[in-house]
């Protein structure tokens, strides 16, 4: 009997697309009874999880072959080639390349090439995600900017962008394929456009894909830089309802020393202005944001105006990230703060996080929206709050909701005509 090709995804929305890709051309190669570990390395903990799991498919499946892709294989690929268990190292350009899953391909056991040199995205496209409701498109990949504590650059290369038609066709079809929901996905996605014919803005390309694509209900974007949105997406956020009112910003720290230290692109009063702006012309819009607590230097002062941003951007969602240095970056040559400290600050900012949610989900209460189904009694509305609901609805199915309470982490809501309250356990 033919073992399948198991998929092991972590991190970003980039690498669980990418993962539907890497399916795709595993299947097209041939490959049967392997372990593709499509890795991340944004932090050591996400880099230890990856060694982790290798090791415990190598005792789980000892015939299967274990194949390890993904950003930590591209920025340190011997470390995962010294591991025995380890079957192949392919690098992020190579993991999606035709013929890389070939029994017989060429190039050896590590096939990692200077990401540096890559310079086109998207070449590839898919008709669907595995087990998921929403669709995931790669609009772009790699940044330019070099942020202190990051090393993702290395892992991903310069930015470069798909093309605005090829981008467009994929989002038909996902739509297509029933997809009532597609997420705009890259490394950088604001930087979209600035390396192609023009310099089209990524406001553009969304606008033209609301025009060229009525059929799709719901169109979402990916985490943003707080740097900077664009006259023509601030314009959609606006005036195009089927574009989602929520964005992810990568602010990173609240503080404005600290902020210059980790090379960040905008200042506190930036990103308190760019958040008023978008609320001003989309009022219902919510707002989630990747913090990074104990970044070096930090002192109780930078970290308390850090803590302080949550409540007044008016933040809903938070990822809150202890720093974690990465070899090779300036952030991890600077004075560190204490461990003990580092991991107490990610506690008072998760805490933080935990209250701004219980009022973000305060304000839903009586709300009807537009719930995309999940799985089973759960669903998403469109600013990105949690659903437990009780009834029968498909997954990948907008269904009319209205929230009748929450219990600190999910709103609680009724299908529309239904008389019962959602008590789904938030587990």
């Amino acid at each position: 009997m033919t073992r399948d090709v198991d998929i092991v995804t972590f991190g970003c929305r980039l690498n669980a697309y990418e993962s539907e890709v890497v399916r795709a051309r595993a299947a097209e190669d041939g490959l049967t009874d392997a372990v593709v570990f499509n890795t991340c390395a944004v932090t050591a903990e996400a880099v230890r999880q990856a060694r982790q799991a290798i090791r415990r498919a190598r005792r789980e499946r000892p015939g299967a072959k274990l194949i390890v892709t993904g950003c930590a294989a591209q920025i340190d690929p011997a470390a995962f080639a010294a591991m025995p268990e380890v079957d192949l190292v392919l690098g992020n350009a190579e993991k999606s390349a035709a013929g890389a899953y070939a029994p017989h391909a060429e190039g050896g056991r590590v096939r990692v090439n200077d990401i540096m040199s890559v310079r086109e995205t998207a070449g590839h496209l898919i008709d669907g995600l595995k087990d998921r409701a929403r669709a995931f498109v790669e609009v772009q990949n790699g940044c330019d900017h070099r942020c202190t504590f990051c090393v993702i650059p290395y892992g991903r290369g310069n930015s470069r962008s798909a093309a605005a038609g090829e981008v467009v066709e994929q989002v038909r079809r996902l739509a297509a394929q029933g997809f009532r929901e597609v997420v705009l996905t890259g490394v950088d996605i604001t930087s979209w456009g600035s390396d192609l014919p023009g310099a089209p803005t990524l406001g553009q390309l969304v606008a033209r894909i609301l025009k060229l694509v009525p059929e799709l209900p719901r169109l979402r974007l990916s985490s943003i830089d707080a740097a900077e949105i664009d006259p023509d997406l601030m314009r959609c956020l606006g005036e195009e309802p089927r574009l989602a009112p929520y964005l992810h910003l990568s602010l990173q720290a609240g503080d404005d020393m600290i902020l210059k230290r980790m090379k960040r692109r905008h200042s506190r009063a930036d990103a308190l202005k760019l958040i008023a702006d978008v609320r001003a012309v989309r009022p219902d819009t919510a707002f989630g944001a990747d913090l990074i607590a104990g970044f070096p230097t930090e002192t109780e002062a930078m970290f308390g105006a850090t803590l302080d941003l949550v409540e007044a951007a008016g933040l809903s969602f938070l990822h809150v990230f202890p720093f974690s240095p990465r070899p090779g970056t300036p952030a991890a040559r600077m004075p560190p703060v204490a461990k003990a400290e580092v991991k107490a600050r990610a506690a008072r900012l998760r805490a933080a996080g935990d209250l701004a949610l219980g009022r973000h989900l305060d304000r839903q209460v009586g709300r009807v929206v537009d719930g995309l189904v999940e799985r089973a009694g759960l669903a998403r509305a469109p600013d990105f709050t949690e659903l437990a609901f009780d009834g029968d609805a498909p997954a990948g199915e907008l269904r009319s909701m209205r929230i009748v309470g929450h219990d600190g982490r999910r709103a609680n809501a009724v299908l529309s005509g239904a008389d019962r309250l959602a008590l789904a356990p938030a587990g």
